[in-house]
């Protein structure tokens, strides 16, 4: 009989033994699924799929990547994500895009997975993110729907974030006297001075429709400006608007030629070529510039906080990444997210030449990258509310800012009655969509 207790209590041993062994691996569970990932042909996801093969190796889980042209991301997960059972497991989307996704109901709010012990890493940190762009990109319901606020829920994580820095070749600079410029007054000042050198001043973004607008954003926040009061009454018309719209018209005036027909990658290239002495937009400009495949100024760049006019205002963009509501594989795609947006994964990320998004990633590497410091000093002054990120931010971007906006730098036409008439059609377009019914109501 004892010789029967002592195997039953071995039996049982090795059974707890067996279940703790296998529950001390998370991803045990998951082991053989396939996930599916949507994201962008950009370099920083390009970068990402050394990680995805180190994901696999360690966990088990195979990731299948489907990766389109940026403009064309966003129909195609929307197709995806509107079916009953869809293609997609993790998507990625530009923060534009968010409060239409969640609007229609195509997202999983994020919160319950954080609430399951055993998916959650308990180093994770969430807390170590950079504030703005886990709200930026993440965060929808909070004030105005999509910033900060008790009301917000968190549907995405940041991955391939962004905010606008001033970069510059410290030789032309330096030849011309000229300290990097960290005033608008300054800026204005050096664009005039190079000009009258014969060199090329600032390059930018100008084509018609979204990049123009974007263009323009860089300049409207820290002069002050914002494209809706918090009643959603258009006031890019009012002074700074019109400021930030003068400064875009001395851009082209003075800057590389064929500004009007730049979308962002000509805007970079122009630099990167050394054809402009000056760039003022996303960080990714010192990868690039660091890139012997993109770039002939490699040594010759310094960078520095995006200049200030009545206030600090940076850019807040780039993508975020989260869980189609029609997934079928919700647990594991957390935990590839989980993995790629990790203290690890984001060390890593940098690493393969890709951007980080938490602070402890830009101090691990201060002493690396030159642009880093300036970036950690620059975050705080991130703008949650640079662009309204509204369904109907899409139109307004591309049919009326986007077309006010390439007749203020292709004409010497008067610029206030060219954005008081895009504000008379946005108001519309606000109207149509129901934004004053409250304001109505109380009349």
């Amino acid at each position: 009989m004892e010789r029967l207790f002592k195997s039953v209590a071995i039996a049982l041993l090795t059974i707890v033994v067996t279940v703790n062994f296998a529950n001390a691996n998370p991803y045990e569970k998951y082991k053989g699924k396939t996930i599916v990932v949507s994201w962008p042909a950009l370099s920083h996801f390009q970068k990402a799929e050394k990680l995805i093969e180190e994901f696999t190796k360690e966990t088990g889980i195979n990731v299948e990547v489907d990766a389109l042209q940026y403009l064309k991301l966003r129909d195609r997960q929307i197709l995806e994500m509107s079916k009953p059972r869809g293609e997609y497991d993790v998507v990625s989307w530009v923060v534009m895009w968010k409060g239409e996704y969640v609007s229609k109901g195509l997202l999983t709010p994020l919160s319950q997975f954080f609430t399951n012990g055993a998916l959650v890493d308990p180093k994770y940190d969430i807390d170590d993110i950079a504030d703005a762009y886990l709200q930026n990109g993440g965060v929808v319901g909070g004030k105005k729907g999509y910033m900060p606020g008790k009301s917000g829920a968190l549907y995405g994580v940041p991955f391939g974030a962004e905010t606008s820095i001033l970069a510059y070749r410290k030789d032309i600079l330096e030849k011309q006297g000229i300290q990097p410029p960290k005033t608008y007054d300054e800026l204005r000042a050096a664009l005039k001075k190079l000009n009258a050198a014969g060199t090329p001043a600032l390059t930018s973004r100008g084509k018609t429709g979204h990049q123009v607008t974007a263009g323009w954003l860089l300049h409207l926040a820290p002069l002050g400006g914002k494209i809706f009061d918090d009643e959603w009454n258009p006031v890019f018309n009012n002074a700074a608007g019109v400021e930030a719209a003068q400064i875009m018209r001395e851009i082209a005036q003075t800057g590389p030629k064929g500004i009007p027909s730049f979308g962002f990658g000509e805007a970079a290239a122009a630099f990167l070529g050394g054809g402009a002495a000056m760039y003022i937009d996303t960080l990714k400009i010192a990868a690039m510039a660091r890139d012997p495949k993109l770039s002939k100024v490699d040594g010759k760049v310094g960078y520095a906080l995006h200049p200030v006019g009545s206030r600090c205002g940076s850019e807040t963009g780039g993508f975020a990444v989260g869980i189609p509501a029609n997934s079928q594989n919700k647990e594991a795609a957390f935990l590839f997210i989980q993995y790629i947006t990790s203290k690890a994964g984001d060390k890593r990320m940098v690493e393969l030449g890709g951007d980080p998004i938490r602070m402890s990633t830009y101090k691990h590497f201060n002493d690396k990258f030159a642009e880093y410091p300036v970036i950690l000093e620059q975050l705080p002054c991130a703008d949650p509310d640079w662009r309204p990120l509204i369904p109907e931010w899409n139109e307004l971007n591309i049919d009326v800012l986007g077309q006010a906006l390439t007749e203020v730098i292709t004409t010497d036409k008067p610029i206030q009655p060219i954005m008081d008439a895009a504000a008379k059609k946005a108001r519309a377009i606000m109207e149509r969509e129901g934004y004053y019914s409250w304001a109505n109501y109380r009349k």
